[in-house]
């Protein structure tokens, strides 16, 4: 007799798992059935300011999992943005769905229309599954909207900015753990070559780095292909493969129990939103003597493109901010030796503690 595998019953509140005590303050269903829209928008908080944070646009097996992927990532958006020093609180949104296949401009407008029903408490962005193009007819039925195309009176993608606060935070880890040389040398599995995991590949190139990757996309290999040719190796897998780094730039929860036991790689740094499956998993990585720097802190430079624009800072002040997100790593890194802390703790608690003040 076939047997199906159970699925969490649909909770906000009321959850058994780590997101119980997250202390979300808004969630919203969203549906229009004239243009096929199922989202989920999600406020983690908006102690610091008004809750800005993208919108994922991915096929998910069920409605339930859709809404532990906003839960998770929108509280990640506070913290992020809470390290990172800025006036903003954290949200996300998802739609359901493969965006190959449903993505319309009537969708994406239907969308902005629900945006715009939260009178600015959530800012919207790209992610994984929207580009800075679909923003534009997003904007066409609300303001709360920030990263479209320069056409659009935007600052653009902001995938170069993600890969370069990754980059700067990869050199930091590096540095600590290798002496001076900092990644020069170093051999990095970057997985996943999408809008921020290319850039990546070619700021390593550019210091020095020697890179292999590996993406499920054969036209986002094909593309990095053509434009690095044979300075990258290709791999099916960088997860457990000979790497002195593991930068994961793809989905999250990859490294988990197995994943850990499998690394050989020193440092994991990458832009992949929620890395950890579980909050355990912090303490696995440094029991290991592997160096985690947590997500929130090494990708914040998006953030900081998309707020910075929201906030009418210079542009020459979000490139000084995102340089800064070495910094702040550093920081956290720093601390978590001293204190023989994991860094996940010790960069939560950095971060509770600007909300908390």
């Amino acid at each position: 007799m076939p047997t199906t595998t159970p699925v969490e019953p649909l909770a906000v509140f009321d959850r058994s798992d780590d997101l119980a005590t997250a202390g979300h303050e808004q969630v919203v269903f969203c549906r229009d059935d004239r243009s096929g829209l199922r989202a989920i928008i999600a406020i983690h908080s908006t102690l610091l300011g008004p809750a800005l944070g993208g919108t994922r646009f991915k096929a998910y097996p069920h409605e339930s999992a859709a809404l532990v992927d906003v839960l998770r990532l929108s509280q990640g958006m506070t913290f992020k943005a809470a390290l990172a020093g800025m006036p903003l609180g954290g949200g996300k949104a998802v739609i359901i769905g493969d965006p190959d296949t449903l993505k319309t401009p009537e969708l994406l407008a239907a969308y902005g229309g629900f945006v715009d029903r939260l009178a600015g408490h959530y800012v919207t962005a790209a992610d994984i599954g929207t580009t800075d193009a679909d923003l534009d007819i997003v904007g066409t039925r609300t303001r709360h909207v920030t990263g479209r195309t320069r056409a659009g009176g935007g600052s653009g993608d902001s995938g170069r900015s993600t890969a370069t606060g990754v980059f700067e935070a990869m050199r930091a880890a590096a540095e600590l753990v290798w002496g001076d040389d900092g990644l020069r040398g170093r051999r990095v599995g970057v997985e996943g070559v999408g809008k921020v995991g290319r850039h990546l590949v070619d700021l390593l190139l550019a210091a020095g780095a020697r890179v292999a990757v590996a993406d499920a996309s054969p036209a986002a290999l094909a593309r990095l292909r053509a434009d690095q040719g044979a300075a990258v190796a290709v791999l099916p897998s960088v997860i457990d493969a000979d790497v002195d780094v593991y930068a994961p730039c793809a989905l999250g929860a990859t490294l988990d129990a197995g994943s850990v036991g499998r690394l050989r790689a020193r440092v994991v740094c990458g832009a992949a939103n929620n890395q950890l499956a579980s909050a355990e998993v912090d303490e696995l990585l440094a029991a290991r003597g592997i160096v985690w720097v947590p997500d929130y802190a090494a990708n914040s430079g998006g953030l900081i493109q998309v707020g910075g624009e929201l906030l009418g800072w210079s542009a020459a002040e979000v490139e000084h901010r995102i340089h800064d997100v070495g910094l702040t790593v550093r920081g956290i890194l720093t601390t978590a030796a001293a204190t023989l802390l994991p860094t996940g703790r010790v960069a939560d608690e950095q971060a509770r503690a600007r909300l908390n003040r």
